[in-house]
């Protein structure tokens, strides 16, 4: 993530949590107090957030530093993070920054795991995460699974083209081949991808000549077919699997032959726990 989405987020984050203030602090006159915090891990996962939460800490007033990167294997008590300062600042950043890392090391964990199953098989085919995340937060969602080792399938609509079947209703029963024939002529630099239900329409497709084709909630055992049809081409279409695809069936679809893993599994991943130790320092 850029230094300036980086302090866009942490800024944003801070303002939701304390941009009323904190009432306990400053009923307590704890101001002027100095102590210290340390995140650290518990248990073993892929950590992700890490330098947003640093951020967030400084933003505070802390003299903060993180022990550890995102997309780095953590294990249980690792320290991630520490920050020294005012007692009031200590509180301020404290649960929005642990909470915001634990979700994200959920997400690039998941991501992590689906990654090294699809590793296991071909180490050339990568996992591509799509950008159905939750709304609002897909640049953090996105970090997250980069921080897994995954790639992005779409970070948003203007950025590649993918045909389905919804656009194809509005062509006025134009064929595969007429739509990429349109679409060779309107964006002559852009990859052409489309997304399919059936093994014939797949054919069709790869007989249009676009370059990505992917196959929603195909069983392995019918991608195997598409994959089949896709190299017997001269050029070989990419053949991805997408729709349902988990940790669970990620390789099966490997082996069947898919080219790439197109998957929004890791966003519902639950969040990894982060230990928060805040003392008093005279």
């Amino acid at each position: 993530m850029d230094a300036w989405r980086r302090e866009e987020w942490a800024k944003a984050l801070l303002a939701e949590d304390v941009g009323g203030g904190d009432l306990t602090t400053e009923a307590l006159t704890l101001s002027g107090r100095s102590g210290r915090i340390r995140f650290s891990a518990r248990g073993n996962y892929t950590l992700a957030g890490v330098e947003i939460a640093e951020r967030m800490l400084q933003l505070c007033g802390l003299r903060a530093k993180r022990a550890r990167y995102s997309g780095q294997l953590v294990a249980s008590g690792d320290l991630l993070l520490e920050g020294e300062g005012d007692a009031a600042a200590l509180h301020a950043g404290w649960k929005a920054a642990q909470t915001l890392v634990e979700a994200l090391s959920g997400i690039a964990t998941a991501a992590r795991a689906i990654v090294d199953a699809v590793e296991a098989v071909d180490t050339n085919v990568r996992v591509a995460c799509t950008r159905k995340t939750f709304p609002g937060a897909r640049a953090l969602c996105h970090e997250a699974v980069r921080a897994g080792g995954a790639i992005l399938h779409r970070a948003g609509l203007g950025e590649t083209i993918l045909v389905f079947p919804e656009h194809v209703a509005f062509l006025d029963g134009a064929s595969l081949a007429e739509v990429a024939a349109r679409l060779r002529r309107q964006a002559p630099e852009k990859k052409l991808g489309v997304e399919v239900g059936s093994v014939a329409a797949a054919g069709e497709a790869i007989g249009a000549g676009f370059d990505v084709i992917q196959l929603e909630k195909f069983s392995p055992a019918l991608l195997a077919e598409v994959a089949a049809l896709a190299r017997a081409c001269k050029t070989p279409p990419l053949v991805a699997a997408a729709g349902g695809v988990t940790l669970a069936n990620a390789a099966d679809y490997v082996r069947a032959g898919a080219g790439l893993i197109v998957t929004s599994a890791p966003y519902a991943a639950s969040p990894r726990e982060v230990q928060v130790r805040i003392e008093a320092t005279g």
